[in-house]
């Protein structure tokens, strides 16, 4: 069932949700380590795919191939890529993660051009060009003191990427089996819990030291923009070939960008406003208490 124009406006909603999820996690990542983040945000993706699958998934048209593809995929997606994205997202920040994460599309589309025979219109060969020199001019600066620890830090953002475009094509291909992407995303949603939940779980963690309410609900949200974002995502794959939806998709680091530059660094200038108009008036208290002493005397 090939629909271009919406599997085009299923993918921009998709790019929005990633975009903002990246965000957000800032805020998330204040006060609880991503590991346990991560336990938070993808069951609650689960919780509300499994509310929706009653509504949504005729068991009469279901599929075992495809949905032993979908539990294959949920081993590794969203699983390892949240935990990556969190982490890097921590040591890199927002729009550097993004932006290399960005470069699924490249992935997907070689995938795609050999797994599902689909083919490259001059079009989307120049958007996914414009991604990578995107990626490479937002990180120019790093590059030249890049480390050995640079390099690693580098393999995070790329590994979720990688994943990310490899997954696409191989959820179309099961889509193909079984039309249903709610089901897709109940089926590899609840696998990922179930490995990131136990992750969580291994010994010589303290969970409570490191438990903290208001993140836990940040990181909640997380994963409802993740999950309608992967939702979207699967829809469009459903509609349209993944050399569209894949470069679309991939352009979420603008909406991060964008979204960052007006809360995260509107923030900042608040917050060092605030500071230097309480310094400010602790030298005014001090001048004045100086005043007053000298008066006295």
């Amino acid at each position: 069932m090939v629909n271009s124009p919406l599997a085009v406006l299923l993918a921009l909603f998709s790019t929005f949700g990633f975009g903002a999820a990246f965000m957000l996690t800032q805020f998330a990542l204040q006060r609880m380590p991503p590991r346990l983040g991560a336990a938070f945000s993808v069951p609650t993706s689960t919780l509300l795919f499994w509310c929706l699958a009653p509504f949504s998934i005729d068991p009469a048209e279901a599929d075992l191939s495809a949905a032993g593809l979908f539990a294959g995929i949920g081993l590794l997606f969203p699983a390892a890529v949240t935990l990556s994205n969190f982490e890097s997202n921590r040591l890199m920040g927002p729009n550097i993660a993004g932006a290399v994460g960005g470069l699924a599309p490249v992935f997907a589309v070689l995938l795609a051009m050999t797994l599902l025979g689909e083919h490259l219109r001059l079009l989307q060969l120049f958007g996914i060009a414009a991604i990578v020199a995107g990626v490479v001019l937002m990180y120019r600066r790093q590059w030249q003191a890049l480390t050995v620890r640079g390099l690693w830090l580098l393999a995070l953002p790329l590994g979720s990427s990688a994943i990310r475009g490899f997954v696409q094509p191989v959820i179309k291909l099961g889509l193909e089996r079984w039309h249903s992407p709610i089901a897709a995303v109940v089926i590899g949603y609840t696998v990922s819990s179930a490995v990131l939940i136990l992750a969580a779980l291994v010994p010589g963690h303290t969970l409570e030291q490191n438990f903290d309410r208001r993140s836990a609900l940040w990181f909640a949200v997380v994963g409802l923009c993740n999950g309608s974002a992967v939702l979207s995502m699967y829809a469009a794959l459903g509609r349209g070939p993944v050399t569209l939806v894949s470069p679309l998709v991939a352009a979420y680091p603008l909406v991060t960008l964008l979204l960052s530059f007006r809360f995260l660094e509107t923030r900042a200038r608040r917050s060092a406003a605030h500071s230097r108009h309480g310094r400010n008036r602790r030298w005014r208290r001090l001048i004045a208490h100086h005043i007053t002493s000298n008066d006295a005397n």
